[in-house]
Formats: structure tokens, C-alpha cells, sequence
């Protein structure tokens, strides 16, 4: 009799990761008021100092890197998915387009609660470029990323600014559109919040990642992800042990050189901080990452700290459940229609409240594995990815 063929084994340390990247992440937008900036306005010196303290060292270490450890992991997923189909001669591909629609869904739903919009309309966008590529082999699936990685985009409008010094860049109105988004949300008004939140949030957070040079290094932590799920680099073996080790290294080495080059760089006029200065700022951080992706790897080898960071497994199990309701939470807590707590919430503060929501995620995120196999939201997408799996849903696309 013919044996099915087995699923890629999961690998602990990848939920664990998501994990971390989501932790941070709920940290990072509760020091943000989630995109609502009101703070008070009469705190004591003393807190005034705490708080610029915390809020340099949060952003430090998470901002603009948890997302990228999501993007990466987003596409080794990918890989998975894509991996156990073959095995049984299928395409995950077509599936997969209808999967970033019922993304799409999840984004308006986070979005309702978030005004600045939500990054995963950007995955569903830029998810098609994994869609796309594949097919290819590592070698140009690596050359890729690292081509969308170096943000060409943002070299482009440079260079032609050298050679026509009238070059501008493209006003995308986002400053505008997040003035109008303040404005409805100050209001309390329900219905105009959630409207204008999956309507002109959602457009101005899009166009806001365009303008950041965000979409072209999504793509690339896509790809990236997807290439380290092809080499099986999330695996643990000593060879994969020493890349990740190098990976460290070379991180670590060039984060400084990077860093203070994107600081010398802001002090130049506004087109080359925009240009140039933010590709020398996703390459900073992007460098960060990877000292924190692989610090994080080669801890876990160690018992005491995996046992010491289990709880974050289950909560990066349950990535998408724990994303989108943090935004919930976070609106309820800060938000005029619900407690209205951000004109009393310093950074301290909001990062107190941020860890306390996180431990309280971990709770429920134990207690629904220990009777559900996937989160409530993964398991809706799952099952909904494959509704009529027999059909042949390829068709449907050509």
C-alpha cells in the first residue's frame, strides 16, 4: 500500500520566533498609543526622563525590526506550504492567491481598530511577488531579494536628482491623510472610526510603506524567508548552527557603520534623507534584525532559555489571532469610544499595559492549544483556504 506522504516536521524554533517578532510588536504599538499619539502633558522631570529612556530603548531594539522578522517568517511559511503540496505533485501557488484574499479580509478586520491601517494589506499586496517567483531557482530567488533588499527604487529618484536637480519626489499625501485620520479618531465617533480606519487608514498606511521604502524590502524579506525555507537554514544541525553564527557576526559588524552613516546622511537635504538616507536606514535595521533572528537562534540550542521562552511558541502559533486582537485591545484601552487611558499614558506607562496584554495573550494562547490544534482565527483561514480541495481551484484563476 502506498504511505501518504509526511508534512515538514514544524520547527519549534520558527513559532517561537514569531512569537518574539509579535511580542514586540504589541510593545512597539502600545508605546505608539497604536497610532494615536495623545500623551499627557503635565508629567513630573523625573517621568519625563523614564519615558524617553524606554521609548529610545523599545524603538532601539524593535521598531522596524519585528515587522521584518514577520515579513521573513511570512515567507519561510510559504516555503512550507509550498513544500508539503509538492510532495503530494500540487501547486500551492493558485491556492495561495486565494489565501492573500482571505488576508485581505483579516486586514479590514484589523484595520477597523487600527487608524494608521494595517501592514497586512501590504503583505497581501506584495505577497504576489512570492506567487510569482515560485518557481525559480534559489540562486535567482537569492539574487532577488537581495536586489529588492538595496531599494532601488529610492537609488533611482536620487541618481535623478544629480542629473536633473529639479527632480522631486512624488507627494503621496500621506501627511495628510494621517492629519484627517487624528482628526475622526479624536471625535470618539464608532462609525466614522471604522470607516475611515479600513478606507483612508488603509490607503495612507499603504502609501506611507511605499514612501518608507517598506514595499520593496517586504518583497525582499519575502523572498529572503522563502530561500531560508528552501535551505532548510531553520533546522538545527552544525552547519546551519555556524551560518547562523556568521550571520551574527557580519550582522552585528555592519549595523554600526550603517547606522552612523544613515545619521550623517539626515543632516542632508531633504530629497537625499528621503533617497538615500531611507536606504541606509532598512539596511540598519535590517542588519539589527538579523543580529536579533540569529541571537535568538542560537540561544534557543540552549535548554534554560528555550525553556525560558517556551510561552512565546504557543503565542506565535497563534500570530495572526494574537495580532489582530491586540489591535482590539489596544483600541479599547486607548481610544476615546473606550477608556480613553492615552492622555494618562506616558511610555512607561503604555509599556506596562503593552506587557500585561502580551502576558494575558500567552494565557488564552495556552489554554486554546491545550483544546484546539490552531488558533480561532488560523484555523478560520486554514479551513477556508481549502474549501472545495478537490476542485480544480488552478482553473478558476485562468
Amino acid at each position: 500500500m502506498e504511505q501518504p506522504l509526511s508534512k515538514t516536521p514544524r520547527i519549534e524554533v520558527v513559532d517561537a520566533l514569531r512569537g518574539f517578532a509579535v511580542m514586540a510588536i504589541i510593545l512597539v504599538h502600545n508605546l505608539e498609543h497604536f497610532i494615536f499619539p495623545v500623551y499627557p502633558t503635565d508629567s513630573p522631570a523625573w517621568l519625563n526622563v523614564l519615558d524617553q529612556g524606554v521609548l529610545n530603548t523599545v524603538f532601539s531594539l524593535f521598531a522596524g525590526k519585528a515587522y521584518a522578522i514577520f515579513a521573513l517568517l511570512f515567507g519561510f511559511t510559504f516555503y512550507i506550504q509550498c513544500n508539503n503540496q509538492k510532495k503530494q505533485g500540487k501547486d500551492f501557488g493558485y491556492r495561495f492567491l486565494w489565501r492573500l484574499v482571505l488576508l485581505a479580509g483579516f486586514a479590514t478586520l484589523n484595520a477597523a481598530f487600527f487608524p494608521a491601517g494595517d501592514v497586512l494589506l501590504l503583505f497581501v499586496v506584495v505577497g504576489v511577488v512570492l506567487f510569482l517567483f515560485r518557481n525559480l531557482s534559489d540562486k535567482m530567488i537569492l539574487v532577488l531579494a537581495i536586489l529588492f533588499l538595496l531599494q532601488p527604487i529610492e537609488w533611482y529618484h536620487y541618481i535623478m536628482s544629480l542629473i536633473n536637480p529639479a527632480h522631486q519626489l512624488p507627494d503621496l499625501g500621506v501627511g495628510a491623510m494621517y492629519a484627517e485620520v487624528a482628526e475622526y479618531t479624536k471625535t470618539g465617533t464608532l462609525g466614522q472610526f471604522f470607516w475611515g480606519n479600513v478606507t483612508l487608514g488603509q490607503k495612507a498606511s499603504f502609501l506611507w510603506a511605499v514612501g518608507a521604502g517598506r514595499f520593496l524590502q517586504t518583497a525582499g524579506l519575502f523572498l529572503l524567508g522563502f530561500y531560508i525555507g528552501r535551505k532548510q537554514l531553520f533546522v538545527t544541525n552544525e552547519k546551519n548552527i555556524r551560518f547562523w553564527i556568521t550571520a551574527l557576526i557580519i550582522g552585528a559588524v555592519a549595523f554600526a557603520p550603517l547606522y552612523q552613516l544613515k545619521e550623517l546622511i539626515m543632516k542632508s537635504d531633504a530629497l537625499v534623507q528621503q533617497t538615500v538616507g531611507t536606504a541606509f536606514d532598512m539596511w540598519q535595521k535590517l542588519a539589527f534584525t538579523f543580529v536579533l533572528i540569529a541571537s535568538f537562534i542560537l540561544l534557543y540550542q540552549k535548554k534554560g532559555f528555550s525553556k525560558g521562552v517556551s510561552s512565546l511558541r504557543y503565542y506565535g502559533k497563534m500570530s495572526l489571532t494574537n495580532y489582530i486582537t491586540q489591535s482590539i485591545l489596544g483600541a479599547i484601552v486607548y481610544f476615546p469610544f473606550g477608556l480613553y487611558l492615552a492622555p494618562y499614558c506616558g511610555y512607561t506607562l503604555s509599556l506596562l499595559i503593552g506587557l500585561v496584554l502580551f502576558l494575558l495573550q500567552v494565557k488564552f494562547s495556552k489554554w486554546w492549544l491545550s483544546k484546539h490544534k490552531q488558533g480561532p482565527l488560523e484555523h478560520i483561514w486554514h479551513k477556508w483556504t481549502w474549501i472545495a480541495r478537490h476542485a480544480p481551484i488552478n482553473k478558476l484563476w485562468k
